[in-house]
C-alpha cells in the first residue's frame, strides 16, 4: 500500500520562511548583545572617570617652626697672674698690726657677756574641790549679813520690779584675798554690776586648804535681790 503525504504537512514549502525568521532572531540577539556590552563599557568608563577626577586632599601645615635660639656668648677666660718674688725682696703695701702691750692694756679686763635666763612663771593650780573649803570670816551667816547690809538695790531694777539671784564666781587666793570676780548669770537692771562691786569690797576670807596647805580655790556665790 503506498503512503501519500498531505500537502499541508509538507515543510519544504515553508523552508524559506523559517530560514528568514531564524536569521531575524539571530540578528536581533546579536544587536541586543552589542547593546548590553556597550552599556557596561560606558558605565565602567564613567566609574573610572569619576575615580580619576576626584580631587586630591590638601594638607595645610599650621605649626610654625621657630628658629633655634642663638648660641650663648662666649665668656672670656680670666687668668690670674702670680708674681713670684724672692724672700729678701721688700713687699710694699704690707698690712702691719700694732699689738704692743703696755701698762694700760694690761689692766683692761675682758668680761664675758652674761645673759639672764628668764624664769618661767608657772601659775598655781586653782582647785574647785578641796578638803577645807574657804570661809568668810564668821561663817555663812556673817556672809549673808554682809551682803544684805552692803548691797544697794539698783534704781533701774527697782523701777522695773526686777528680782532674783545673780551668780558670781571668784578665786579665793592663798592669803584669803578675792581675785577675778565674774558674772555667771545676771538678771539685768544693774544687779550684776552691784554684785561684783560688793564682792570686790569683801574682807579677806579664810583660805581653803588641801593636805594642810593653803591653795587657790574657785568659789561660786549666789547674791539675792529682793524688793521689800
Amino acid at each position: 500500500m503506498e503512503l501519500k503525504k498531505n500537502p499541508k504537512a509538507d515543510l519544504e514549502k515553508r523552508r524559506g520562511l523559517y530560514l528568514e525568521i531564524g536569521l531575524v532572531v539571530i540578528l536581533a540577539a546579536t544587536l541586543v548583545a552589542f547593546e548590553v556590552k556597550s552599556y557596561d563599557a560606558e558605565e565602567e568608563s564613567a566609574f573610572q572617570r569619576e575615580v580619576i577626577e576626584e580631587p586630591e586632599e590638601v594638607i595645610i601645615q599650621t605649626d610654625v617652626q621657630e628658629p633655634p635660639p642663638p648660641p650663648p656668648p662666649e665668656v672670656p677666660e680670666v687668668t690670674t697672674l702670680i708674681n713670684v718674688v724672692d724672700d729678701e725682696q721688700e713687699i710694699k703695701n704690707e698690712l702691719v698690726v700694732n699689738a704692743e702691750v703696755n701698762d694700760e692694756t694690761k689692766n683692761i679686763a675682758i668680761t664675758p657677756v652674761q645673759f639672764e635666763e628668764e624664769e618661767e612663771v608657772v601659775e598655781e593650780q586653782i582647785f574647785t574641790v578641796v578638803e577645807n573649803e574657804p570661809e568668810f570670816p564668821g561663817g555663812m551667816d556673817a556672809l549673808y549679813k554682809y551682803l544684805s547690809q552692803n548691797i544697794k538695790y539698783p534704781q533701774l531694777a527697782r523701777e522695773n520690779g526686777i528680782t532674783g539671784k545673780v551668780y558670781v564666781t571668784f578665786v579665793v587666793e592663798k592669803d584669803g584675798s578675792i581675785a577675778n570676780p565674774k558674772i555667771l548669770r545676771d538678771i539685768g537692771g544693774g544687779c550684776g554690776a552691784e554684785a561684783i562691786r560688793v564682792v570686790k569690797a569683801m574682807p579677806k576670807w579664810n583660805p581653803g586648804k588641801q593636805r594642810g596647805k593653803a591653795v587657790r580655790v574657785q568659789f561660786n556665790l549666789p547674791v539675792n535681790f529682793n524688793l521689800k
